[in-house]
């Protein structure tokens, strides 16, 4: 907030307000753009009268109209002739804003936001319960939309390309012979275990997670990616991984903070690491200390701790109830708990990462 003397600091906030609602009700309609396919129909027919999108869609004419005119008014789209009759008019969607809008597989894509955001406010009026007991509010259910993929392209187009390859002993023991064997802790729908396979073509990967919806996502992006054959995914919990397992290179890549018990995590990943496997833990790029005010990247990790992460890790009795914002200080005292020598932070620069090694 805006503390500057000589500003009224309750106009501004009634302002910031005003403007935040704005940009909630963009996103919905961003949300109901990927969810009805609207952005790929622009994006691979071409511009069209809210009656061709209709038709390509499948969709209502008249809510085709409204939403292209809510996002022509907002900036969104394009408007061949705004005065030209409603029925008339032809909109496109700028070849500018087809990455951010309707290409999940470039890095630059951001629609995924709005579905997390819906889908994390279907569980808001719980939440308010789970507050004032202290618990956890209800696992959210797969459908309607599943879990939205927003590290999807930095995963195929980032880790085996550009992240792992900064790793100079990593990338020499990936493309080495016999090939190496890789466990991926939490893999979620599968993205960061299919990029590994992808980039390293004699690499084994095992991706766990304690989702079955998400292992049945994984296995079906494996199937579709032509990596099924090298990888594997199984429900398994990140703190019972079995028996040691002599994998080369364990990952949890940015869902070390939504673990209830992180340390046990840990200390299992470490249980199944071959004698000279390397631990790597990507995690939120967060300050190191709390400070207030913050960054637009300290206020959005903060933002998804109150409504997501750590919610979902309050269920447990025991929980460490660490949050989206876990600082360094806190991941070097869980690792050290679970038997790690020490940690380093590795040089590889990212706007919303922090690359983690961890030594036994």
């Amino acid at each position: 907030m805006d503390s500057r003397p000589g500003v009224d600091r309750t106009e501004a906030l009634r302002e910031r307000m005003s403007n935040s609602a704005v940009a909630a009700l963009e996103l919905y309609t961003i949300y109901l753009g990927v969810r009805l396919g609207l952005y790929r129909a622009l994006a691979e027919g071409g511009p069209a009268s809210s009656s061709q999108l209709a038709d390509r869609t499948g969709t209502a004419e008249r809510y085709a109209r409204e939403w292209l005119e809510q996002h022509a008014v907002s900036g969104l789209i394009d408007v061949d002739e705004p005065r030209a009759d409603p029925l008339v008019r032809r909109y496109r969607l700028p070849a500018e804003h087809i990455p951010v809008l309707a290409d999940p597989d470039d890095v630059r894509y951001e629609a995924h936001v709005a579905v997390d955001l819906v889908r994390a406010g279907r569980r808001l009026p719980q939440l308010v319960d789970a507050f004032r007991a202290g618990n956890a509010p209800p696992p959210l259910p797969w459908e309607p939309e599943g879990r939205a993929d927003p590290n999807r392209s930095r995963f195929i187009n980032l880790l085996g390309n550009e992240w792992l390859p900064a790793i100079a002993d990593v990338d020499v023991r990936l493309r080495a012979e016999p090939p190496a064997r890789v466990a991926d802790v939490a893999c979620g729908t599968g993205w960061s275990s299919i990029a590994m396979a992808r980039a390293y073509p004699s690499v084994h990967v095992d991706g766990v997670d304690l989702d079955p919806d998400a292992i049945t996502a994984a296995r079906r992006n494996a199937e579709r990616s032509g990596v099924a054959d090298r990888v594997t995914f199984s429900v398994a919990d990140a703190a019972n991984l079995g028996n040691p397992g002599g994998y080369d290179l364990v990952t949890i890549f940015e869902a070390l903070h939504d673990m209830s018990r992180p340390v046990d995590a840990l200390g299992a990943a470490r249980q199944i690491l071959a004698q000279d496997g390397i631990m790597l833990v990507v995690d939120g790029l967060v300050n190191e200390e709390f400070a207030a005010p913050a960054s637009l990247r300290e206020r959005t990790e903060y933002g998804w701790s109150v409504v997501s992460c750590l919610p979902g890790a309050m269920a447990d009795p025991q929980t460490a109830a660490t949050g989206a914002v876990m600082r360094p200080s806190v991941l070097r005292h869980y690792a050290l708990q679970a038997g790690f020598r020490d940690v380093q932070t590795l040089p590889i620069d990212t706007d919303y990462w922090r690359f983690y090694r961890l030594l036994p």
